[in-house]
């Protein structure tokens, strides 16, 4: 397998967390700017993911889709930016938690929550997450914790949670609690995190001229 990191994504999108990932890394990668609807749809990318949606990574000869999946992968893939606690660590087990404790019950609860569906409470236990409210508090108790999510050492979870939090805080899907604002306040202000958003901010600025 080559070095070669591909990255395809869309900067108003869920890639810019995959952006941010890569900026921690620090790692060379191109990047390939793709059109909603046209050249995402298009079968060169519907080869990479057959979904038709952004983020994506190709490394080498692996494929790799989903932001948390991602996140995960290339902190397994570049251990030496210790952005993972390594197997058989006491922290391993945490850390899969809440990295995919929002790719899991955050997800599903804020885009019910956005489209107005209430669940029953009958119906509560159906529910990967119950209900929305124990989300919320679950969350809150994770980033009250510590100075990270797992514990004092920022990894790829605090990537995926830190944007999670700073999404839903921004578009009014998270109350603004004050452990929220504290921690994103913490994970956003990193070097990295601030390249990956004027990276993104400046392509979003740009006409659409996406490759794919």
């Amino acid at each position: 397998m080559t070095d070669d990191l591909v990255f395809y994504t869309h900067p108003q999108s869920r890639g810019r967390i995959v952006r941010w990932m890569l900026e921690e890394i620090g790692q060379p990668y191109r990047t390939e700017l793709l059109e909603y609807d046209t050249t995402m749809k298009a079968p060169a990318y519907l080869s990479i993911n057959p979904m038709g949606k952004v983020p994506a990574i190709r490394h080498g000869d692996t494929i790799v889709t989903e932001a948390a999946a991602i996140c995960a992968y290339l902190a397994d893939a570049f251990p030496q930016v210790r952005l993972a606690p390594p197997p058989g660590d006491r922290l391993r087990g945490p850390y899969y938690r809440w990295l995919f404790f929002v790719a899991g019950p955050l997800e599903q609860a804020w885009t019910n929550k956005a489209i107005g569906f209430v669940v029953p409470p009958e119906r509560e236990r159906m529910m990967g997450y119950g209900r929305f409210e124990h989300v919320i508090d679950a969350l809150e108790g994770a980033v009250s914790q510590a100075q990270y999510v797992v514990g004092d050492s920022f990894t790829a979870a605090d990537v995926y949670l830190g944007s999670g939090i700073g999404f839903g805080m921004q578009f009014g899907m998270i109350e603004k609690r004050p452990a929220f604002e504290q921690y994103w306040q913490r994970v956003s202000s990193r070097p990295a995190a601030l390249r990956a958003k004027e990276i993104d901010d400046n392509l979003a600025a740009q006409p659409a001229q996406r490759s794919g």
